[in-house]
């Protein structure tokens, strides 16, 4: 299962909760430990297991770690990068502390982090076209970013506003519309450890994690979930296997989970760990007949009324897009023909 915790193994470091002292006694310990392990450099820095990284996302989530803790392990993991299991020790951390969607049937979600700076922000038109399909959709990621617009600024604009809560969702969902939950009412200790940005001037794990939560309980969570560098493609792939993820995966658009509108990007989708080809797309080659007609004004108004006039029919759907959405629909599709098989 992806949130269960693996058993530790003989001769790594215990948990810090599970560390004893020389009467045999359990002590608390800070991050410390941790930060000495994933500290060391590029060449010297050890990896943490499933339950270490649980339990130091854990402490720095709840606010046991200082602000000094907090900004070594920041850029400790930003030197050393991360592993399979410390992104599965992470995320099950964060799923503890997260607000618990309910669904009984399969959601796309898609995490809004980046937002755009050159391109305009399509993921909101991504979202509308998949619920025009009928899929229940989630977005979520911060109301704002002052270099760049989100896709909760692109979707206020087209009469969306962010929710805050399970219900809220769950109207949205009702009138078949994507729903954009702000992160800080997802998960209020993430969107803090998110924030450490501001100070640092660096993003972190929190912002991995971040794009990769599901928090969907009672169906199965499709992420779609984009990458800038192939090296960390392979890596939340190998994630999806080792924990039976449902995920697409993609290179995005300046770091958003949509496909770029200019040019088809590899597009992946792992169901249950198994990668589908047949659900799946190369990339593009060669040169574009012809480019997509796209604003050239970058501002949430602009966007919004381009993304009207696409959902109206009176502008065309950017092919690479509309793929997207296909696949998309696709995974949903055999993800409810397993449930079937499953229950006859």
């Amino acid at each position: 299962m992806e949130h269960a915790l693996r058993p530790h193994r003989p001769g790594a470091l215990m948990p810090a909760r599970f560390l004893r002292n020389g009467a045999g006694r359990q002590f608390d310990m800070s991050i410390s430990t941790y930060i000495k392990e994933i500290g060391r450099g590029a060449n010297g820095a050890r990896s943490l297991t499933v339950e270490q990284a649980h339990d130091l996302m854990g402490q720095v989530l709840d606010g046991a770690a200082s602000d000094l803790e907090i900004g070594a392990f920041a850029i400790a993991m930003r030197m050393k990068g991360e592993t399979a299991d410390e992104l599965a020790g992470f995320l099950a951390a964060a799923h503890e502390r997260c607000l618990a969607i309910p669904s009984d049937r399969p959601v796309v979600m898609l995490p809004s982090y980046n937002g755009s700076r050159r391109l305009p922000n399509l993921t909101p038109l991504l979202a509308l076209r998949l619920a025009q399909e009928g899929a229940r959709v989630l977005v979520h990621g911060p109301l704002q970013d002052p270099s760049r617009v989100t896709s909760a600024e692109v979707l206020r604009d087209l009469g969306l506003p962010a929710v805050g809560s399970v219900q809220e969702v769950e109207r949205a969902w009702a009138r078949h519309e994507p729903a954009y939950m702000r992160i800080d009412a997802l998960c209020p200790p993430l969107a803090r450890l998110l924030d450490v940005r501001w100070v640092l001037g660096l993003r972190n794990s929190g912002h991995t994690i971040a794009k990769m939560l599901n928090p969907v309980r009672g169906a199965r969570g499709l992420r779609v979930t984009n990458y800038t560098h192939p090296e960390f493609g392979q890596l939340l792939a190998q994630y999806a296997q080792n924990t039976g993820a449902d995920m697409l995966l993609l290179r995005g658009t300046e770091g958003e989970p949509v496909a770029d509108p200019r040019r088809l990007p590899r597009m992946d989708l792992t169901l249950q760990g198994t990668l589908h080809a047949d659900l799946s797309c190369a990339p593009q080659e060669g040169a574009l007949a012809q480019l997509p007609v796209l604003p050239r004004e970058n501002d949430a108004a602009t966007t919004a009324l381009y993304i009207q006039a696409v959902l109206s029919g009176e502008k065309p759907v950017p092919a690479p897009l509309e793929r997207q959405v296909q696949l998309l629909m696709g995974a949903l599709a055999a993800m409810q023909d397993e449930a079937l098989a499953q229950s006859a």
